[in-house]
């Protein structure tokens, strides 16, 4: 696994948009926080960019995304928010330009399509906050970001949920949001669980969906051989008229029942108030007791 050089000042920082449009106005808090770190902000020609939902046309945001990948003076490119339109253009993208020039990829949400075929290829990739989340981003969040950026030590600390199963874990840490690695399956950014640890969160669901993506995930042996599993966030999930009878961590502990790994509710990731960063391609530890959670970066 190829991990990208760690951050320092004085780097560039390329903000793109991949999906949803996002304005110079809006990037505001996003360059105010580079530049307190010392870093220089680069907005991509995407910024500002209106293709009705979209940050440009299809074309527009892959030429963008290429260009800073080219770029070999641009150390990260954050993408500026999530919504929908990555898989649009992930075929559109010359990954060969990435490992030419090896940088961090930022993001969460839909992003989770290029965390997703850049692991698949063998890159280390950062889930955490994007330029859109900067104005509201927790603290603790923003932090985790700088660390996991600059190569500073990163481990959380979480007391114990009656949900966990305890044990420990060592491994790779994947995933993203659970409805984006569900989408990818069976295409060439689909990506390979054996012997890692899984990580997923989602937004806005309704809990009959959650249902069938995670049967989908096993069907497709992506929860069978893996050596943990940390959920994020399960934010604002649904129900219909007639209730499903489960909720989102009750459907998880269902059909992840007869395997015997760790596994972690609620971790502070993903779409809700805390999105700690995960460097995903990097090993982790995890340490599941009754009373505590420790993830720990190798």
């Amino acid at each position: 696994m190829i991990i990208p050089a760690y951050l320092k000042k004085g780097d560039k920082v390329a903000i793109v948009c991949t999906a949803r449009k996002f304005s110079k106005v809006e990037a505001q808090p996003a360059i105010e926080l580079l530049e307190s770190w010392g870093l220089i902000p680069i907005l991509g020609d995407t910024i500002d960019n209106d293709n009705f939902q979209l940050g440009g046309t299809d074309k527009e945001r892959a030429d963008d995304f290429n260009k800073q990948l080219a770029d070999s003076s641009v150390k990260a490119i954050w993408c500026a928010r999530g919504g929908y339109g990555t898989v649009r253009i992930v075929d559109q993208i010359n990954f060969d330009l990435l490992f030419a020039n090896p940088k961090w990829i930022v993001g969460f949400s839909d992003v989770t399509v290029l965390h997703n075929h850049i692991h698949s290829l063998g890159m280390a990739t950062i889930h955490g906050i994007m330029a859109f989340s900067v104005s509201k981003a927790t603290e603790e969040s923003k932090a985790s970001l700088y660390k996991a950026w600059f190569g500073e030590v990163l481990s959380y600390s979480e007391q114990g949920d009656v949900n966990n199963r305890v044990g420990k874990a060592k491994g790779e840490l994947i995933g993203g949001n659970l409805s984006i690695i569900y989408s990818l399956l069976g295409s060439s950014s689909a990506i390979s669980t054996k012997g890692k640890i899984l990580f997923i969160e989602d937004l806005d669901e309704y809990l009959y969906h959650i249902d069938r993506m995670m049967y989908n995930l096993k069907r497709n042996g992506l929860l069978s051989d893996l050596a943990g599993l940390i959920v994020g966030g399960m934010t604002d999930m649904h129900d219909n008229a007639i209730p499903f009878g489960y909720n989102a961590i009750q459907i998880i502990q269902t059909i992840t029942a007869e395997y015997d790994y760790p596994i972690v509710f609620d971790f502070p990731a993903g779409h809700g108030e805390m999105n700690q960063a995960l460097v995903f391609g990097r090993e982790v530890e995890v340490k599941v007791s009754e009373q505590s959670v420790e993830v720990t970066f190798i």
